[in-house]
């Protein structure tokens, strides 16, 4: 297979974020998107994770002045979660339960308390609504410890435009698709155009037209790990709500709610699980716990899984139509990023040339991540006792962990301890040890090897906690840091 044209159908989030992938790293590349009415594009608020920042910044080097200026995201510094026996408990993209304080002899984990629920600077900040340090001069002393909330449509316009200034064609029509050959011999346009490609990537969603409708590729369900299968959305203008720099996780009778705050929005959704909950019920409840949704609400329908593999013959689909899991962890768009950042190597490396080993290797990469995903959020609904009902009763028993068993059953034995993280976690899991310790200690999952701090490390612990409180409680609110970053003295080198 030599690849010199590329057509990506699906003009959502999926199909630009990887034609702009590719013709970033790849410039000498054909690179067609057809983007149908017939599939559209869900837009509804999302949240991302650090992958997200690290992808268009680091990888693909596009300009933080352009996005900000036109996909107008706020600042996710990780989750809040009302989830389990404990009020509150934050998860972020800081790796804070894997460091050790040079004064105490056991990493932070073994010093959790209610007391102060948060163990390092990205936890205070998300404590005390706060989401970047003050420098000296006023403006925000930017890190790389944040994701974004970003409105779909927004996102997908940014997207848009730079997808064409890079030389990405764009062509609106409706397609039917032609098998034969290595897969897919081409897609034909209402209008009667035979469109051709030596690679299609499928981004049609949770359509996938070409991987699962036409190449018929066999789909592997998460069903028993992942019981929700619905979603209720909806949502209100901001008034005078403070921006919340953090996604919340709310636990509800049969799955749970987010709130994910943008500017000028507030977007909330119940993911639900419909053998536990008719639609009725689900939107009554999600309206009963959030009186001022003003927008009409709408029922989303998914299935959680993926394919067995991703890249078949001259067909490779990415997001949606690849797999999903559901919206907990907000890793939609991160799937996407590594899913088009290692399509795009796998080019380059092979000089546009792949081999049949290095499909199969892009296959199990990218396998592995969509069960990582699975493993790791099967702990959040194994371990949450918040509600005793027939829902949350059913997730403790039945909950099948696959993966992540090794990692529960090493915190059951030896807590929070971080020493086999290396051996437990692949390199590659974004979530690494230190995010299944939040998750498990935050839910007050029981151990083993409790630590009884002596009277130094206790209140060294509690002076330590104080002084992270203090300098959070000086950091920077959202809305100081969104206008700041509109200043004109922002340097944005």
């Amino acid at each position: 297979m030599k690849i010199s044209s590329i057509v990506v159908l699906g003009g959502g989030s999926a199909g630009l974020m990887t034609a702009l992938t590719l013709k970033r790293k790849l410039p000498q590349l054909d690179i067609r998107v057809i983007r149908s009415p017939d599939i559209g594009i869900i837009g509804v608020g999302e949240g991302t994770t650090a992958v997200f920042p690290r992808h268009f910044f680091e990888y693909l080097k596009m300009k933080p002045r352009d996005f900000y200026a036109e996909a107008h995201p706020t600042w996710k510094m990780g989750i809040r979660f009302l989830w389990g026996p404990r009020k509150e408990f934050f998860y972020t993209f800081s790796f804070e339960f894997e460091r050790r304080l040079p004064q105490l002899s056991r990493n932070n984990g073994f010093y959790y308390s209610d007391e102060f629920p948060w163990l390092g600077q990205a936890s205070a900040y998300m404590a005390h609504d706060k989401v970047f340090p003050r420098r000296p001069d006023g403006l925000p002393q930017f890190h790389n410890n944040h994701a974004f909330h970003i409105e779909n449509k927004t996102f997908v316009g940014w997207l848009a435009n730079r997808c064409l200034e890079h030389g990405v064609a764009i062509t609106d029509a409706t397609v039917t698709t032609e098998t034969g050959g290595q897969g897919i011999a081409a897609l034909r346009s209402e209008a009667g155009e035979r469109i051709t490609a030596d690679l299609f990537v499928d981004a049609s969603g949770f359509r996938s037209e070409l991987l699962g409708r036409a190449l018929h590729e066999p789909f592997r369900s998460y069903a028993d790990s992942l019981f929700c299968d619905r979603a209720v959305i909806g949502g209100w203008p901001r008034t005078d709500e403070p921006i919340l720099p953090y996604t919340v996780a709310e636990t509800m009778e049969a799955g749970w709610c987010w709130r994910i705050d943008h500017e000028h929005f507030i977007n909330r959704g119940y993911v639900y699980s419909s053998q536990f909950l008719g639609e009725d019920a689900a939107r009554e409840e999600f309206l009963r716990k959030n009186p001022r949704v003003a927008t009409e609400t709408r029922v989303v329908k998914f299935r959680s899984g993926r394919y067995e593999r991703s890249w078949v013959g001259n067909v490779v689909a990415v997001g949606n139509a690849a797999g999903f899991v559901e919206p907990l962890e907000a890793t939609a768009l991160q799937v996407i990023c590594v899913e088009a950042s290692t399509l795009a190597d796998s080019l380059l490396d092979s000089l546009c040339e792949p081999t049949p080993t290095l499909v199969k290797l892009y296959n199990r990469y990218n396998g592995d991540q969509w069960d990582d995903i699975r493993n790791f959020l099967s702990i959040h609904y194994k371990f949450n006792t918040r509600l005793d009902n027939p829902f949350w009763r059913a997730c403790q028993a039945d909950v099948a962990l696959h993966g992540a068993q090794d990692i529960v059953d090493w915190y059951c034995e030896n807590g929070p301890s971080v020493l086999a993280g290396v051996a437990l976690v692949h390199p590659s899991n974004s979530f690494r040890m230190d995010g299944h310790l939040a998750l498990l200690v935050g839910q007050k999952v029981p151990h083993d090897r409790p630590y009884d701090p002596p009277p130094t490390e206790r209140e060294f612990w509690r002076q330590h906690c104080r002084k992270l409180a203090e300098e959070s409680r000086q950091g920077m609110s959202p809305e100081e840091a969104l206008k700041a970053i509109r200043s004109p003295d922002l340097n944005w080198a």
